[in-house]
This record gives structure tokens, C-alpha cells and sequence, in this order.
């Protein structure tokens, strides 16, 4: 069972390394990505989740399907999977918006995110992509970025605040 590691861990507050060219495609990494989206899916309110979150020190996030799913849809998207993403570009106009983190559990503050921004990035077998996004996609492109860089969202946060977890039934 996959676990997603808590902010004490030093995995978490390191650079992730570059995923080498000799990994794509390969069962190794195939595995990573479904372990990432397997710890993400058993979290109701995770939108997505970077590699160094289940101790896996590569540039690697994963944004779940059900945030790229229309709501008016049945059908629910496949997760988007970004290895070495890099962000190419933000817009000037920034805005406070409400975060929190599957790894600095039952803490949410504001941070200041750009309201769109891009990303270029690989997928699992190598090819090449660019992907833009505005609200909390682009928020996603930017918290998961920071994780790869080994920055925890509350590092930029105000208003921090903890709340009481809910009950697991």
C-alpha cells in the first residue's frame, strides 16, 4: 500500500530529480504513475499529487481526472500525467486562493497563484506536450511545480488555519 508522506519528511523539502529519458516507457515508471494516481484516489479531496508525495524523489505530478471532468458529464476523465514539467508561463494577474495540501494534512491557507499559466511536460512514453490551464488548474500547475522544487505550500500561505479532519467510516 502506497502511503502519502507528511511534511516531515525530507523527500518533501528537496529538489526532485529530472526523470531520465532511459525511464520512459518503462514498467519502473509505469509503476510510479499508477501508484501516484492509486494514493490519489483514495483521497475524496485531492485534485492531485507530485511523485515526492509518496517518497518517490522525481519530477512527476499527476492531476486527477475528476478536475478535468465537465460537470455535466458522466463519463470521468483519465488522470493527466506531467513528467518534468516545466512552467512556461503565468499570467501577471495573480489572486489569493484557498489551498491545502495531501501532505500537510488539515491545514489550508490563501496563496497567491497566477490565474493561467502553462506547462510543457512528458508523458509516460516520452512525447512531448504543452498544456495551459486558468483557476484551479493553473493553481494545480503551480502548487505541484513548487512540490517538485521541494516548496510546501504553507511556506507562501497566510492565514493558516487547522481544521478538524472528518470521520472515516
Amino acid at each position: 500500500m502506497v502511503k502519502i508522506v507528511q511534511k516531515e519528511n525530507k523527500v518533501l523539502h528537496e529538489r526532485a530529480k529530472t526523470v531520465p529519458k532511459e525511464l520512459f516507457g518503462t514498467k519502473e515508471l509505469k509503476k510510479i504513475v499508477a501508484d501516484m494516481s492509486l494514493a490519489l484516489s483514495k483521497e475524496d479531496d485531492g485534485v492531485a499529487i507530485a511523485a515526492p508525495q509518496i517518497a518517490v524523489p522525481l519530477r512527476i505530478f499527476v492531476i486527477a481526472g475528476k478536475v478535468l471532468t465537465p460537470e455535466d458529464e458522466e463519463k470521468v476523465y483519465p488522470d493527466l500525467v506531467f513528467i518534468n514539467p516545466v512552467i512556461t508561463s503565468m499570467s501577471k494577474t495573480k489572486r489569493e486562493m484557498d489551498e491545502g495540501c495531501l501532505s500537510v494534512r488539515w491545514y489550508f491557507g490563501q496563496v497567491k497563484r497566477a490565474n493561467k499559466a502553462t506547462v510543457e511536460a512528458y508523458d509516460i512514453n516520452g512525447g512531448k506536450f504543452s498544456r495551459s490551464g486558468s483557476g484551479v488548474i493553473a493553481q494545480i500547475f503551480q502548487h505541484e511545480t513548487d512540490h517538485l522544487d521541494g516548496v510546501l505550500f504553507t511556506e507562501k500561505a497566510k492565514n493558516l488555519k487547522e481544521y478538524t479532519p472528518p470521520h472515516q467510516d
